[in-house]
């Protein structure tokens, strides 16, 4: 299936599922007469917000674009996941509305579009087989090569493609060894009879032509019988790592690394989400809680009630980070780390300190724009200095903002730095952060952090 047959196919599904839920909220209005909803402008004011927040959820989940969409279990978790974040907008939205919908016909539309969402789900995946069957959708392709690339190339199109049958492999017998992983259909002089004889499409070269200038000759006999030939090129030869291609002007180009948040509309999606989240914990948390704890860290020790340093942000950029203070007043506070049992850590700071609590002015940071509410943890400049000469890849975290929580943070891997493996650690976990960044892992990573908060982390100190 090509890529234009994939966009009509999830646009049509986009479309359904809007009309169904459009459907839902129609057909509930007009059998419960006790909803009035044709009449009362409040329920036309309900029907834009859960169609927004429908609109919404899918674009936080990526539930029609991602890559694995015809695979019906991740789909439907997807949908899951749309429709729970859809339910706490629309929840959100009738506790600040101050209208009284009725019970039973949130309910029923509750419900409804639920059922209507498994019944989509279900059909449209016996759609797809049923297609794939009747109309051959599903393509034959052979494999050429023997070697780590056509086996990963196997194991795509078994796991993630309905469109794909691999039909045969070809490789010369003294380069594949006694006990293949997968049967070997012949040597490369066999493939192109196979080809004609199998109703083969598409066959994908992991050999390099540099070393089997046949290829050529077999690339050309194969356009010959209409069968698309595609090399499969193995960039590790010349970097021992994943490699990522990009195009410039149809100019292919190689990445060391996947950034999401290199992606424009990435950013702007965690830059909105930033915003909306830390003005609800500004506003919700911190203006009652602000007042409360100045007092009771007046009461414990002298000193201002907030602790500022300058940290290491975006580009290694500086800027001014806040906390509430949770230690003495000392000279080494912009040098020294705090430790287990660090005598400088006031009682009240030992409690913040265990609860996360002196982090939380650094949504003020977040709202500003300096950090990001998950990300890499800022380090005080000094140390930003002397981790970047112990290990290489230190500074490639700094790629994105820093956050008041991280994945490595809820990992394991907080607190002061103890040895170079613990660094090293913390590194991995946050570069892997980086090239794996979703809205959803956003979500996951605080509610970890909030449940260790309530659960105390024993690095934590």
């Amino acid at each position: 299936m090509n890529k234009l047959s994939y966009i009509f196919y999830r646009t049509m599904l986009w479309l359904w599922d809007i009309i169904s839920l459009n459907l839902v909220l129609l057909l509930v209005s007009y059998y419960l007469d006790r909803a009035n909803a044709f009449e009362v402008l409040e329920y036309h004011v309900f029907f834009a917000v859960i169609n927004l927040s429908w609109l919404s959820a899918v674009y936080l989940t990526n539930l029609y674009l991602a890559k694995d969409w015809l695979d019906f279990e991740s789909f439907y978790k997807r949908t899951i996941k749309s429709y729970l974040i859809t339910l706490l907008i629309l929840f959100l939205f009738i506790f600040l509305y101050h209208f009284q919908y009725s019970r039973l016909y949130i309910l029923f539309v509750i419900v409804g579009f639920g059922v209507i969402l498994s019944i989509n789900r279900i059909f449209f995946n016996l759609l797809i087989f049923s297609l794939r069957n009747k109309f051959r959708l599903q393509k034959n392709v052979v494999i050429l090569g023997y070697n780590d690339i056509s086996r990963r190339l196997l194991r795509y199109f078994q796991e993630e493609s309905k469109f794909v049958n691999v039909a045969g492999f070809f490789e010369d017998q003294e380069r594949v060894g006694d006990n293949p992983e997968f049967p070997i259909t012949g040597g490369l002089k066999d493939c192109m009879a196979f080809v004609k004889e199998n109703q083969v499409t598409e066959i994908y070269s992991t050999l390099a032509p540099e070393h089997f200038p046949d290829l050529y000759e077999l690339a050309k006999s194969a356009e010959k019988e209409f069968v698309h030939f595609k090399f499969v090129p193995d960039y590790k030869i010349f970097v021992n790592r994943n490699i990522y291609v990009d195009f410039v002007d149809n100019i292919p180009v190689l990445s060391l690394r996947n950034e999401p948040l290199e992606d424009t509309g990435n950013r702007i999606k965690k830059r909105l989400f930033d915003i909306a989240f830390s003005s609800i914990v500004i506003i919700l948390l911190l203006s009652w809680l602000i007042p409360l704890m100045a007092l009771l860290i007046k009461l414990g020790s002298k000193g201002p009630v907030f602790f500022t340093q300058m940290r290491s942000g975006k580009n290694n950029r500086p800027f001014r980070c806040i906390k509430f203070r949770s230690l003495r007043l000392n000279t080494e506070a912009n040098e020294k780390q705090v430790s287990r049992n660090d005598s400088r850590v006031t009682r009240l700071g030992r409690i913040m300190r265990k609860t996360n609590i002196d982090e939380l002015p650094q949504f003020f940071n977040v709202f500003l724009g300096d950090m990001s509410v998950v990300g890499p943890r800022p380090h005080m400049l000094k140390h930003t200095e002397d981790f970047s000469n112990l290990y290489k890849q230190y500074m490639i975290r700094h790629f994105v903002k820093p956050g008041v929580t991280g994945w490595a943070q809820v990992n394991g891997f907080r607190g002061e730095i103890t040895d170079n493996l613990h660094l090293q650690k913390r590194i991995e976990y946050d570069i892997w952060y980086m090239e794996n960044w979703t809205l959803w892992l956003d979500i996951k990573i605080i509610f970890l952090t909030v449940f260790l908060s309530i659960k105390g982390d024993r690095n934590a100190f």
